[in-house]
Order: C-alpha cells, then structure tokens, then sequence
C-alpha cells in the first residue's frame, strides 16, 4: 500500500499530464453523454474497451464506462485509472467543474455530500460491496460516528451508535437503502437523500426485536402488537429462547417473569412507548425489577396510585376506616348524594385519592387537618354543613389538580416540543386542542384558594355562596368557548392521535403516569363540561344543611341561580354557536348562493320540504327546501341526481338557489284550511305575489311551523302582534289547486314517467325549432292516440317513438273510438299519462278477454 507522501507526489506527476477523455462501449453512442464530454474542451476518443489506452503513460485518460459490473471495469480499476459513470460526467460539465483528481470510480453523485457509518453487519462481503457502492455515488464512510456523520447503517435497533444516531436525530437506514440508490443511478437528477426516497428505507423503532408483552389486558395487548409490527418488531411469547425484551404492566404484575433467555431485557411498558416516541430508550432507565424495588421501599402515602391493584385494595381500605374514624362524611351514617360520594372518586375511578398535583398532596394535609374557629380546635363531630363543604372543596381540589395535569403534562410539554426542531404537533394543532382551556383554569384556581382561606378559618355562618357570586362574570366568560367548541376539539385530538405515531406514544407515557390515574387526555379533557352540573348539585346538599337565618343561606339560593344562569348562557351561546356553522354547512350544499347569506347576524331556526303549489317560484310540483333563518327564507330546488351526477364539481352540491327572501317583505302567511299540508305566502311589492307549498315532511306539523314562521317575521320587524301575520283561507278562496297534495306513491310514479318521457323527447331532439322537413314530416304523420296538434314540435316526435313502442293489441277497440271521438284539448290530456306498457299493475280489458 502507498504511503501518503507516495500518494501525493504521484497525483502531482499526474496533474502533469495532459487530460483527455474516452468514451467506452455504449457510452460513445449515446449523444448527451458525447456532448457532456465535447464540452470540457479536451480531446474525447471512443473506444470499444478502452484497453488499448491504459498503457499509454502521456495522458492521463478518464474512462467512461456506462457499466460498473462488467469485465472491463474490472481491469480497468485494478490498473488505479480514473473511471466515471455517464451521470457523473453529466453533472460535472453542467455544474462546470473540473473532472477531479478522485482514483475512486464515480458512477454519479447522488450521495454526494453523504457520510455514512455502519453497525451490527457482519458480513465481510456484503460490507464491502456497500462501502464500494457508495463510493460509486459520490459518498464517503467513516469507521465511527462523529459531528459530520449524515447517515448510519444497520440492520436492527439498538447499541451505542444507533442510540447516538437518535440522540442527535440522524438518519437510520437499512442496507436496502444503498441498493435501491443504486438501482436508480440511472435516473436523471436523482438524490439519495429525497425525504420521498429515503422514508421507505428507514430504520423502523423495534426492527429486529422479538418482544413479549405480559400482564396486560386483552384490548391492550393486542392493541400494543398492533403498534409493534407497524415499527418493524416481532411479537414473541414468553418462553421463546430469541426474545429480547418483556415489557410489563407494572400496574397489574406483582412478581418478576422469568424468560427463559438470561439476556432478555424485562421492562416497563413506559420504555415501549417512549421509544415510539423518541426512536428510542436505554433499556436501564426502566428495568422493571428496579420499580419493584423502589415501590417496596416506598412510604404508604407516596405512591398510592402507582402501585399495582392488590396493593391499592389494601390501602384503600385502611383509608376508608381512618376516615370513618375521623368523622369525615363517609362515616357520616346519613345518606349522601351521589355527586358527593362521586366527589371523593379519583380519576381512575377509585375511592382513593389521587395525586394530582404538589397542590394536591398539600390540600390533603390540610383535609386530614382540624380546622380552627378563633384560635381553638372545633369538637370532633362535624356539622353536615361542614361535611357537605368539605365535599365540595375536596372535589374542586381534585378538579383543580386535574386542570393542573392537563396543563402542566401535556400542554406546556406539546408547547416546548413546538419551538424545537422535532414537534410532536405544530402550533396551530396545540391551539386547536387547548385554545380555550386557560381561562377554565385561571377561574377555578382562583375559586380554590377562597375555598382554602373558608377552610382554614372554618365558622358554620361563613359565606360560601359569595365564591360562586364573585367569579360569575369570569364564568360565564371562561366556559361557553369551550363546551360550545369540545366536539370540534374531540375530533381534532383524535385525529392527531390516529395520525401521528409519536404523539399517541407520548399520550399513552402520560397516561401511565400517577397523575392521569390511568386515564387518556380526552377522558380529562371531558370533566370541565361536567364540573358546573355537579357544582350545582353540591350548592344544594350544602343549602338543605344551611339554616333559613345562617347569612349563608340566601347568598347559596343566588350562587344557584347565578349556576343556572351560567348555564343557560353555555346552552343559548351553543345554540348561536350550531345555529352559525349550520349557515356554512346550507351554503357549501346549494349551488348559487348568495354570499351574503353568511353573516355573524344571521342564524338557521328551521328547515322545510315542501312542493311548490304554483308556478311562481320554479314550477308546479317540483321538490324545493325552505331554509328559516333569523332574517330571509332560502328557497332552493333539489337536484336530480341522475342527470346531474356526471356534470361539472358544481354537481356535488345538492341543491340549487332558487331565491333569497326578506322576511320583511312578507305580507301574510296563509293556513290553505281545507288541506292539513298546504300553506301560501304573500310577499308585497309592486304587485302581490302568492306562493303555495305544501309540505312533504311528515314530522313537520304545519301549524307548528306557520306560527314559527310569523314569530320569526314578527321578531325581525319588531312587531308584536304575531298572530295576525297568520291568515286561514280555503284553497277555492285562492284560486288553488291542491289535488297534487295528498297523491299516492303511483301517481307520483306515472308524474316523474311523464316527466322523463319529456326530457327524453328534448334531449334527441337536434334542435329547439325543427326545419321545414321535419315539420311536413310531423304533419303527415299523426299519433295512434289521435292529434297531437296541442304539442310542440319536439314532443310531437317524443310521442311518437314512445306511441311506437306500445302494444297496440292492449288498447280497447271502444277506447280507441272514444279518443277518436273526444275534442282536442282532452285528446291532449290524454297524451300526459304514460302508455300501458309502461304502467306497473293495470291490465287492459282486452287482454283480459283473451285470457
């Protein structure tokens, strides 16, 4: 092997020499090649191997050789000559760089910039071919991992340098990844560092890992294999002599599971999670035995909800007989609301407390405390006045410390992760999900304290409906945004969670943490919709032990009401809240809707199918929708689903504007008394215009709905004399046809036949207005059903193709004489129901004579 000095005063007599360039085998045929190399401005020569130049020692001679695999790379390379690919030259001449004075063959560069390192291959020989591949595209390779290193190559997770690559977020890849760049080295602009080509090759988080679950429930653990085989492990049971890690419940398993590999790793379930989340875990951070060690050791009143279930029954037990004992009001003999019993449930549902909070755990102390009244201790036995405030205090404590768990665990963590380089979700997905949390939180904060001052100075005529009075203004401020937006919230965080493999990790590490007692996000997320209900209750079981002349009692009643208020204000603001987003959901259906319908003024009250009675609006018996807002009536049409389906996006929408109309300019609403489905409208102007409809929906009660409709009228013109708007004429009074009302299913049937019979007849017509021929054609040819001189032109033919299709034998020799014999106009009336051929049921009198 050369020495270096050896190496450099070689390069140097080379750099001597003149360059020149040769064109090997195909590589001389292809024309961009031949042009790459004109434009260097040296000499090109092509040849069928390029052998007969190595021996030439007065140039130095850079081969390009379309095949690195063949024999005469082969030869060429172990004589130490320069060699490229035709990509390499490609983007030399159109990067305008010098050819470079690299021995190592270039087939292309795009690994160029590239520095990789491998671990955990073994195989000499499969080494070696990928240490030369790479060198072939411009990469380099170092034998430890260091500041500049790029890339690192492996086979499975795990050891020191891929925990090195995922500390410092460096790209894990499987030997697959320098193949497949080779097999795309041919590609025009082709880098191996494209996010879109690298992401199918990267190293997955458990690949080459065979891990066992044990101790977990059926749903979770079949919900953990899941996750396991999508990040590239293998599940394996117990007693499998190749597993490499148990991970445990720690929360159900009590002794230490014996694999029947010494080397097999036994841990908690927080390490599966945590390297979902960050690509990995050192193994020595969660031994399970080490927890076991660390609960023994543990003071009782630590770590409660931490330990596993045997151990919490036990101690939930003595609990509950100290506090017997104490005289709190579990002992109290009497019998306690259900909120209240609910009050002392932690999160996991347990009648134990839960660790929510430093906050917390101090409160507590201060529960399992005597109160004093003026410097001296209280008697033993407690009033069920105080009772009753101790529970609510003790569940407001819990609430506050959940609010507390919420911000502190997943909030302000998902908030830091987003100012780094690897958020978990970005900002606009944070502000989505706990937007409208903070101002929940502040207020009970602040309802806490005064809680504590009430507790510390406990006296049975201290005012606890005055916490309530004094933060009604920041209820009704704080929790409107969030109950009215909780399901757009649900669907947000949910979508996170199915879509982003590292988030669900990091919620399923939180979840298993004593703070969140075993419960995800979303189930924390729903207590402030429950909080205010079960403050309302609580003020009640505190008033029924106030007496009528403890000062307490009168502020309780206005705490209640002032509850209630809050309350009403949640549900009237939700109510505006799907009243608005339903405005959206109307305009995004009807095609050619006014913008204008939008607006933050404007609310949906109610939605009507109806059928049009007359011809004002779009046409007797179409199907049209009456959209009731707070200002205007929306009509519009339903589409036809079969010829609208293949036309332009505008299609997807369905329906169609037909009118806007101000409730102002509605004069009447008219009850059509003789039919229990009819109603009309009379809008004013210039002249009067009637409109009649009759309703379709079965579940809407028209008089329900007219007197809706003129209270509507009433209350945006300002009105109060509603029940005149409403009028009661008879159908005869307004010159109404209301027969189509009440049709059967097999009218309706014959009407839409008819109907398609002449949208058929127009759409083979070639034009509206047919030409002479056409017009001594239709006179000359008459239908088998009489005249038709009542029918436009294009009808005309529609008749006939359809009167040619029907069976004459079905008409009745009399029929035919009577049709004959009948005036024009019934002639006409005659044409409009449908032949018999296409009738479903009814036989001809003649086919029954035959039979």
């Amino acid at each position: 092997m050369e020495t270096i000095e050896e190496q450099s005063k070689c390069e140097m007599s080379i750099t001597t020499l003149p360059t020149r360039i040769c064109l090997v085998g195909a590589a001389g045929d292809d024309t961009s090649t031949v042009a790459a190399a004109e434009s260097f401005g040296i000499p090109v020569i092509v040849s069928p191997t390029g052998l007969d130049l190595v021996n030439d020692m007065d140039w130095r001679t850079f081969y390009v050789l379309p095949d690195f695999e063949c024999e005469t790379f082969e030869a060429i390379h172990k004589l130490k000559q320069c060699i490229l690919g035709p990509p390499a030259l490609k983007y030399a001449a159109e990067m305008k760089q010098t050819l470079g004075q690299n021995s190592r063959p270039i087939y292309n560069y795009a690994m160029r910039g590239v520095v990789t390192c491998f671990t955990g291959i073994r195989k000499k020989d499969e080494l070696t071919k990928l240490v030369n591949l790479i060198h072939s595209m411009g990469g380099c390779i170092k034998k430890d991992l260091n500041t500049k290193t790029t890339h690192l190559i492996c086979n499975h997770s795990g050891g020191e340098k891929y925990q090195y690559a995922k500390t410092f977020r460096l790209t894990v890849v499987r030997p697959a990844w320098v193949y497949a760049a080779w097999s795309a080295r041919d590609t025009p602009e082709f880098e191996a560092t494209q996010d879109t080509f690298t992401k199918d090759h990267k190293l997955k988080a458990f690949e080459g890992q065979k891990i066992c679950f044990f101790g977990f429930p059926a749903e979770e653990h079949q919900h953990m294999v899941d996750v396991l085989l999508e990040n590239g492990g293998v599940c394996a049971e117990l007693d499998d002599p190749e597993c490499s890690h148990v991970v445990v419940d720690e929360h159900t398993t009590l002794t230490k599971p014996a694999p029947k590999n010494h080397h097999t790793h036994i841990l908690k379930s927080d390490w599966f999670w945590y390297t979902i989340q960050n690509g990995y875990a050192n193994e020595m951070d969660y031994l399970f035995g080490d927890y076991l060690d660390s609960i023994t050791n543990t003071p009782n009143v630590d770590r409660r909800d931490s330990l596993p279930i045997s151990f919490n029954k036990r101690k939930r037990k003595r609990l509950s007989q100290r506090i017997q004992l104490e005289g709190t009001p579990l002992g109290s003999g009497k019998r306690r609301s259900s909120v209240s019993d609910a009050g002392l449930l932690s999160v996991s549902g347990s009648f134990f407390d839960c660790t929510t909070s430093p906050d917390k755990l101090e409160s507590d102390k201060l529960l399992l405390a005597e109160p004093e009244i003026g410097g001296e201790s209280t008697p033993t036995k407690k009033s069920m006045r105080f009772n009753h405030f101790m529970d609510f205090y003790t569940t407001e404590s819990n609430y506050v410390g959940i609010l507390d768990t919420i911000l502190n665990l997943f909030k302000n963590k998902l908030e830091e992760l987003a100012e780094t380089n690897d958020p978990l979700l970005n900002k606009s997905e944070i502000k989505s999900i706990f937007g409208n949390f903070l101002p929940i939180h502040e207020v009970h904060q602040s309802m806490l304290e005064d809680l504590r001052k009430l507790h510390a100075n406990w006296r049975e005529d201290c005012l606890i409906g005055n916490i309530i009075l004094q933060h009604q203004d920041e209820l009704i401020k704080a929790y409107p945004p969030y109950v009215n937006f909780y399901e757009q919230m649900k669907e947000q965080l949910q979508y996170c969670d199915r879509e982003y493999p590292r988030f669900h990790a990091f919620l399923k590490i939180n979840q298993t943490k004593p703070e969140c007692g075993r419960q995800s996000l979303q189930d924390l997320m729903i207590r402030p919709v429950q909080r205010l209900p079960s403050i309302s209750l609580l003020l009640n079981d505190i008033l029924k032990h106030t007496n009528n002349a403890n000062a307490d009692h009168a502020r309780l009643e206005e705490a209640l009401k002032a509850i209630k208020q809050v309350t009403l204000h949640i549900n009237e603001d939700k109510r505006r809240t799907e009243s608005r987003m339903a405005i959206f959901d109307i305009f995004n259906d009807i095609e050619g809707c006014p913008a204008h319908l939008v607006s933050s003024n404007r609310s949906f009250i109610s939605k009507c199918e109806v059928n049009e009675l007359s011809d004002c609006v779009s046409g007797r018996g179409d199907n049209l929708v009456l959209y009731l807002f707070s200002d205007s009536l929306e009509v519009c049409k339903r589409r036809s689903r079969g010829f609208n389906a293949a036309k332009s996006p505008s299609a997807a929408k369905t329906h169609k504007h037909i009118k806007l109309i101000s409730l102002n300019t509605i004069r009447f609403v008219i009850d059509i008394s003789d039919s229990p489905r009819a109603f009309g409208l009379l809008q004013r102007g210039e002249k009067e215009k009637l409109y009649t409809f009759g309703i379709i929906d079965e579940e809407t009660d028209k008089l329900v709905y007219l007197k809706k409709l003129c209270m509507q009228m009433a209350a945006h013109t300002c009105r109060t004399d509603a029940d005149k708007m409403l009028l009661s004429r008879t159908s005869q009074e307004l010159e109404v046809d209301i027969s189509d009302v009440n049709v059967s299913t097999l009218s309706k049937a014959f009407k839409l036949a008819a109907k398609t019979r002449l949208k058929v007849g127009r759409a083979f017509s070639f034009n509206k207005t047919p030409n002479k021929l056409k017009r001594a054609v239709s006179t000359m040819m008459t239908s088998p059903f009489g005249s038709t001189n009542s029918l436009t032109p294009a009808s005309q033919l529609a008749q006939m193709r359809l009167a040619s299709c029907t069976n004459i034998n079905e008409v009745d020799d009399e029929d035919c004489a009577s049709m004959r014999s009948s005036s024009p106009s019934t002639q006409s009336e005659m044409l409009v129901v449908p032949p018999l051929s296409v009738q479903p049921t009814r036989k001809n009198k003649a086919v029954v004579g035959r039979i």
